[in-house]
């Protein structure tokens, strides 16, 4: 991908270089597909917000090579300890342990400050070839049969006009595309008290727990240790007007000053002001959510916040903003650079504007329950985002008839296996240890699975795998497998003739 700052034409414009927007970058970046990432602010988000990654974002980013990078700035949840009187009452889990599962290669939630996954993706993008655009803002935006043309304003105030192909919205819940394009957005508050989030120092806490005050005067209080850092993030809500803003009255407005933090945690916690050193970051707000009316108007397309605003609770946020962009880039990248018809975009909606809503009904749901109190919240396939596939989206084909209740489906995400005891395009079993299935899926590109039975002739650009025997043929069961880019099972069948009229909707012939 060209550096993006000079050009004024290219495939794709993304606004905002969030989450949402470097990973969408990444991906295109692979791909050859030209983009242009601009950011309005001068630098990337500075705050530890959406500090955790559910295991399908951590596929999705070994998928893009920054997984090692990841785990290597990270942890696993920390144990939470209730503080109470200055006592501490002892330890619980906030998120459960995961079982072990073959086909579940990364299993934990992982803790990293957001600043920090910012940084590696855009370390990434850079790798890729890819840059963005500070200090660059959007101001206006035309759509034409053929292109948008964005009209952009630079650091210096100097203004550009850009024609892309197609502009997606990655710039958050306040998004100024959607206004501009006029897609509506639905909402609600999910608690009426609001709340402060902040990255600060702490002296005087250890940083192997999580620690908890449920019953502070005002509200509960959080501080949780950030990895790789030696700053703790600072969650406070605010029930009562204590810790906010002078002359405030009812639930107040968080005091977002230094000294204003450090009086919230004075009053709430056995901890002094002195002990609260730098606060490196400071946010209010009031927990909501809402849902785009569509997620594309033309050839403009929302992602992420744009699209949809989560309470933080089951740290889902962030995790399905980047499943949006995985969703969409292999999508463009088939249009632009394969040939399919551009109808293929129409899927991308169709898919993730379902499991948007889904996502905020569980993210609503466990702020409502209450995640402050030992016990914890459940984990399960949904929300770790394993479970939620497309079984019933517009690129689905299951054409095995029969099949038992807890059969793997085409739409489900295609699992993991060890190679172990399998055998490979002919190679025996056990000359294969050490290597994993999601080896062979690694990519930008389509994989065929012929799983217990011949690999039949693919088209170029399609990669295909006979796999006989271990925990693959268990998993997957017999028959041949269309794996897309993203992960997922498009086709599954036991005849050859089905692969050549499904694959051309790709543009794969």
């Amino acid at each position: 991908m060209a550096h993006a700052q000079n050009r004024n034409e290219t495939d794709v414009l993304i606004v905002g270089a969030g989450p949402t927007g470097l990973t969408l970058a990444c991906d295109l970046a692979r791909r050859g597909v030209s983009a242009l990432l601009v950011e309005q602010a001068p630098a990337l988000f500075p705050g530890s917000r959406g500090k955790g990654l559910q295991p399908r974002t951590q596929e999705v980013f070994e998928d893009l090579g920054l997984l090692a990078a990841v785990h290597a700035a990270g942890r696993p949840y920390p144990r939470m300890v209730n503080w109470e009187d200055g006592e501490r009452q002892g330890e619980w889990d906030l998120v459960g342990r995961a079982e072990p599962d073959p086909t579940v290669p990364f299993p934990a939630v992982w803790m990293i400050p957001q600043w920090r996954t910012q940084e590696l993706l855009y370390e990434r993008l850079r790798e890729l070839g890819g840059e963005v655009a500070f200090g660059t803002a959007l101001s206006a935006l035309e759509q034409h049969p053929d292109r948008v043309e964005a009209r952009l304003t630079g650091p210096d105030g100097t203004g550009r006009t850009v024609a892309a192909r197609y502009l997606v919205a990655a710039d958050g819940g306040r998004s100024t595309v959607r206004g501009a394009v006029g897609i509506p957005m639905a909402g609600e508050r999910v608690d009426p008290h609001p709340a402060l989030v902040a990255d600060v120092e702490i002296d005087g806490l250890d940083r192997e727990n999580w620690h908890v005050w449920p019953k502070a005067p005002g509200g509960p209080l959080l501080l949780c240790p950030l990895p790789g850092t030696t700053a703790f993030q600072l969650f406070a809500r605010f029930d009562a007007a204590d810790g906010g803003a002078p002359g405030a009255s009812g639930p107040a407005e968080p005091d977002t000053s230094a000294e204003g933090v450090r009086r919230t945690v004075a009053a709430r916690t056995h901890l002094p002001e002195s002990a609260v050193g730098a606060v490196h970051w400071a946010s209010g707000f009031r927990p909501r959510a809402a849902l785009a009316e569509r997620f594309r108007e033309g050839r403009v397309f929302l992602a992420g916040d744009a699209a949809h605003i989560h309470s933080p609770a089951g740290g889902q946020g962030l995790n399905t903003s980047v499943q949006d962009a995985y969703n969409l880039g292999w999508k463009l990248g088939q249009v632009l650079r394969h040939g399919a018809d551009e109808a293929l975009l129409d899927s991308y909606e169709q898919e993730r504007l379902p499991i948007a809503a889904e996502v905020l009904e569980i993210s609503t749901r466990l702020h409502r329950a209450g995640g402050v109190r030992a016990g914890g919240l459940r984990r399960g396939p949904r929300t770790e985002q394993l479970g939620l596939g497309y079984e019933d989206g517009p690129l689905t084909v299951e054409a095995r008839p029969g099949l038992p209740e807890d059969a793997l489906r085409a739409g489900e995400r295609a699992p993991d296996a060890p190679l172990d005891g399998a055998g490979l395009d002919g190679a025996p079993a056990g000359a294969l240890a050490g290597r994993r299935l999601f080896e062979l899926l690694r990519g930008p590109h389509f994989t065929v699975l012929a799983i217990g039975r011949a690999l039949p002739r693919l088209p170029a650009g399609v990669r295909g795998h006979r796999v006989d025997g271990g925990v693959a043929e268990q998993a997957y069961g017999p028959g041949l497998f269309v794996v897309r880019p993203d992960g997922y099972l498009g086709l599954a069948t036991h005849d050859p003739a089905d692969l050549p009229g499904y694959l051309a909707r790709f543009g794969l012939r």
